[in-house]
């Protein structure tokens, strides 16, 4: 068993929280063919997952002109072997850097190629994506448009943010009123707005990791859940094979490396597939316990090389609930 030293960076959100549980599960595994040191890295002290991890360091944000150079310096200092992101704003910037940081030290990012996380994360992207490709997808407009989407669809309407992530400016509105609202409420934060139509019915998501080939599914990974603020809340973990066929060919066609998560709604017997995100998952120690270990299938394929094929896992369910760091 080999120790290896990683970075999980914005320690204090749900998604790295996740990511460490999940490192933290692999550990636990007697056969496991590594033992994970995790480094949690937070702009915030007071970050939940500075404490949970074996050790915390403070960083400058994102948006800093030298949150690079950090990042390479800690690498290079702590012998980093790999950094996992663990929220959307350092996604972009960690991506962009990515071969900037694999020249000037040791550590690989997992993160996936930047044109496909930059392609994932737009939603209007992504919609012209399932539309060019064939794949079954939730009908979407740009704002300029959103008369003429109203007038076909009707309401309600669903207005969030084309790079938006969790429920962060997600509405639903149930007139025009409401949604031009929306729409400049989301203008005004400095974002771009997308129109959906609203789909009822039971909503899933699904994990997939792809090999650094980005040929081979390693692993996928079917999730129904409850939600509640914008967060998996209840979760069922089944099969579900006719929404991960489904999530495997977006992925596929998409040309995914590493780990993405693909968000979709059983609308009659067809999976609709209304939003990507091309990262881990903050459901990822879900997966984990039930035999799908995500962020270590992305660090053995990567780092030690390993050909990984994972084709079954645990049916259960999950129920999430607080709990606190002192």
């Amino acid at each position: 068993m080999s120790s290896e030293i990683v970075l999980v960076t914005s320690a204090g959100s749900i998604i790295a929280q996740g990511i460490i549980k999940s490192l933290n599960l692999a550990n636990e595994e007697k056969d496991n063919p590594v033992k994970y040191q995790i480094i949690g890295a937070d702009m915030s002290p007071d970050a939940p997952g500075l404490y949970r991890a074996d050790d915390g360091i403070l960083v400058p944000p994102a948006s800093s002109a030298d949150y690079t150079d950090h990042l390479i310096k800690l690498c290079r200092k702590r012998e980093v072997k790999a950094i996992f992101v663990g929220s959307d704003d350092e996604l972009l910037t960690v991506a962009s850097a990515q071969t900037q940081i694999e020249r000037e030290s040791a550590a690989r990012a997992l993160v996936g190629p930047i044109d496909l996380i930059s392609k994932a994360r737009d939603k209007w992207k992504t919609f012209e994506f399932c539309k060019i490709n064939d794949l079954p997808h939730a009908a979407s407009a740009l704002p300029s448009d959103r008369e003429e989407f109203a007038r076909e669809f009707g309401f309600p309407l669903v207005v969030k943010p084309r790079e938006g992530y969790g429920s962060v400016h997600f509405n639903i509105a149930k007139n025009k009123d409401e949604m031009d609202f929306s729409i400049q409420a989301i203008e005004k934060a400095g974002w771009h707005a997308v129109l959906q139509e609203f789909l009822a019915g039971e909503e899933f998501t699904t994990g997939i990791t792809v090999d650094t080939s980005g040929k081979k599914i390693m692993s996928s990974i079917s999730i129904k859940k409850i939600i509640k603020h914008g967060q998996t809340y209840k979760a069922f973990v089944d099969d579900f094979a006719l929404i991960r066929k489904s999530a495997e060919k977006f992925a596929s066609k998409l040309g995914a490396k590493g780990a993405i998560n693909i968000q979709a709604k059983l609308h009659g017997d067809k999976p609709v597939i209304f939003e990507v995100n091309p990262r881990f998952s903050a459901s990822c120690p879900i997966r984990a316990v039930a035999g799908v270990n995500e962020p270590d299938i992305v660090f053995r394929n990567t780092i030690l090389k390993e050909e990984i094929n994972i084709k079954t896992y645990k049916r259960m369910f999950c129920m999430r609930y607080w709990n606190e760091v002192y």
